[in-house]
């Protein structure tokens, strides 16, 4: 008992000393925290409080109507239609319940988890930033996403406005689509105020005009929680202003037309591609541009799916290539008019001179044959242009030279872009010296200065750059920029900016020589080169052309394409006092040009010239059918254009 006794004051007063051990230690601890609490609330509580406020407070865009688009006679072409989207929001979605909350969401939108994915992963923005995974979503679909929105974390639903196009394919190649930014693009254009998720012109004239079409985006502020989410719009700092529209100078009627009889030619001869336009000499406006194939550019518009992307790119038909801009092929006999002006204007002819045609031409040990093996006998530029006599004008090429005659294709447009607002227009090829050096390391031979003649070996043209020539033989050597807008319209209808015609060059030619290659041309016709295309109601003149390329077949032959352009006078129908229609082609007033090519048509005819013929038809009314649906056999029945 005695021990205990004295044991019993010595452990009170060790439990005594931690207490007040304790005690001083939690006085220290809270003293700190009080004064610090004092720091915080009292001596920076203002400024906190202001940090605080402006976190809860962002400024956040507000996107502007986009402008539409109309074709010349004020048809609408594009137009917004509103439409749900899903988005989400990377920071809201938790990594422990992405693989669910996609597969989730996916199986509500009827898509691939994986496509999902992937466009969460391509994001050029911030986690923090919303990203667009589906568009076009059904009504029902949205209410069904937004009601399970428990479950579906960083997801939200949005209606936004959605591009149009009413037309479809008919008009895809010209007025393309819009898509969201990518990463690369949004690098390019964050400093312009673009936005992650912004929608942007990604083809045609919706990415020419990007900048006149998406307008002037408007600034809120807006209050958000600690999670970012938005709670209410606070201020509207600056109303957005919509975009401007576009008129273009395409004429929808003329379009269905041109594509009528494509569709017509192509079916009928079995072809794969093609292209047909049409445009007015007089100004460079174009009225049809068609590239067949085609593709529907309300499937980008909506959210394209990857099947069908991957379908369209790897249709090895290029169904998403504007053929007539970004295709170049070898112009065949069209590129005569080159040589021939050439000729002409350096004086290494005239017009009337005559020049043997024989079957063949000889360089060494070499034949270069005239395409029907026979030749035309003696041929002055009427007899070679409208026989389309190839001995003729390897003569004349020999004559002028390659890097004269290289001058020459440039002159008329050759070898560089035309300068049409659509993009992705290439350049061609014009062989010279000097690019032969550059390319291949050796010079031009003189066999190949034959060819280029002829416009066959290195040469390559775009439709639109053979259309343009001919243009400027038409119109009396003007060579204009090819057009596609017309004007530039604001919100309110009026005129911000109206395209007048815009000169590359006046062909320094004279008069006199363009004239004869007119008139050469209406020899094309008259001679029936082309068959009945004489027999129309309606004076044309213009060139047809066949243009080898590719392997040579069992039979040695090589497969090949098919062109044609022609002019008409503007008062096109003939006239008892002009029978042979070679007055009114020599006018300049023609306000008329259309050019077919038939890529691989080895037809018995020139399926070009048919394809064009029907365009005549139908563009004037004519009831009678001169189409010759026997010259559209498919057969390799000849070797040269």
């Amino acid at each position: 008992m005695t021990d205990i006794a004295l044991r019993e004051p010595a452990m009170a007063s060790r439990r005594l000393a931690r207490f007040v051990a304790f005690a001083l230690v939690a006085a220290v601890v809270f003293g700190v925290l009080a004064t610090r609490l004092f720091y915080l609330q009292i001596v920076r509580g203002n400024d906190f409080g202001t940090l605080a406020d402006r976190n809860s407070r962002v400024e956040e865009a507000i996107p502007s109507t986009r402008g539409l688009i109309y074709d010349r006679a004020g048809r609408l072409l594009v137009r917004n239609v509103p439409t749900f989207s899903v988005k989400i929001r990377p920071a809201d979605l938790p990594m422990e319940l992405r693989d669910e909350t996609i597969g989730r969401l996916a199986a509500l939108l009827g898509k691939d988890p994986a496509e999902i994915k992937a466009t969460i992963d391509a994001n050029p923005g911030s986690r923090f930033e919303y990203i667009r995974v589906a568009s076009d979503v059904p009504e029902a679909t949205a209410r069904l996403i937004a009601e399970s929105h428990l479950d579906l974390p960083g997801v939200q639903v949005v209606v936004e406005a959605r591009r149009e196009y009413p037309y479809g394919p008919l008009l895809a190649q010209i007025l393309g689509y819009t898509g969201p930014i990518d990463a690369t693009e949004y690098a390019r254009l964050r400093s312009s105020g673009y936005l992650p998720d912004d929608l942007i012109g990604k083809t045609g004239v919706e990415a020419v005009y990007e900048t006149a079409l998406r307008g002037q985006y408007g600034i809120q502020v807006v209050e958000r929680d600690a999670r970012g989410r938005r709670l209410q719009v606070l201020q509207t700092v600056r109303e957005p202003v919509a975009g401007a529209s576009l008129e273009l100078t395409v004429d929808t009627h003329e379009q269905e037309l041109a594509q009528k009889a494509l569709e017509w030619g192509m079916e009928t001869a079995g072809l794969k591609r093609g292209v047909v336009i049409v445009m007015n000499p007089q100004t460079g406006e174009i009225l049809a541009m068609v590239s067949l194939p085609t593709y529907d550019n309300n499937l980008f518009a909506r959210g394209i799916s990857a099947a069908d992307f991957e379908r369209l790119v790897k249709d090895p038909n290029k169904p998403l290539t504007n053929h007539a801009i970004q295709g170049q092929y070898p112009p065949g006999s069209t590129y005569k008019l080159v040589t021939a002006v050439g000729g002409l204007t350096d004086g290494k002819i005239t017009a009337r001179q005559r020049l043997q045609t024989r079957p063949y031409l000889t360089l060494g040990s070499t034949r270069f044959y005239e395409w029907n093996r026979r030749g035309w006998g003696l041929c002055d530029v009427y007899c070679g242009f409208g026989h389309s006599s190839d001995t003729y004008f390897y003569q004349v090429a020999g004559m002028l030279g390659i890097d004269r005659l290289a001058e020459w294709a440039h002159a008329f447009g050759f070898g560089e872009r035309t300068g049409v607002d659509l993009p992705g227009e290439v350049r061609g090829i014009v062989p010279s010296n000097q690019w032969k050096l550059d390319t291949f390391g050796q010079p031009i031979y003189p066999g190949e200065v034959y060819q280029a003649g002829i416009g066959q070996g290195y040469d390559a043209v775009t439709p639109l750059q053979l259309i343009n020539a001919y243009a400027a033989l038409a119109n009396g050597g003007t060579l204009y920029r090819p057009q596609v807008v017309r004007r530039i319209l604001a919100p309110d209808g009026t005129v911000i900016r109206d395209f007048e015609p815009e000169v590359i060059r006046k062909l320094d030619v004279p008069s006199a020589v363009l004239r004869t290659m007119r008139q050469a041309a209406r020899t094309v016709v008259t001679i029936r080169h082309t068959y009945n295309l004489v027999d129309l109601p309606i004076v044309v003149a213009g060139k047809s052309g066949t243009a080898e390329f590719g392997i040579r077949d069992a039979k040695g032959r090589l497969p090949f394409h098919s062109w044609f352009v022609a002019f008409v006078p503007k008062d096109p129908w003939k006239r008892a006092d002009d029978p042979d229609g070679m007055t009114a082609v020599s006018r300049t007033d023609s306000d008329l040009v259309v050019l077919a090519f038939a890529y691989d048509s080895r037809t018995k005819g020139n399926a070009a010239t048919e394809i064009v013929k029907y365009y005549l038809q139908l563009h004037y009314g004519i009831t009678k059918d001169y189409r010759n649906f026997d010259l559209l056999e498919r057969g390799n029945f000849y070797q040269s254009p």
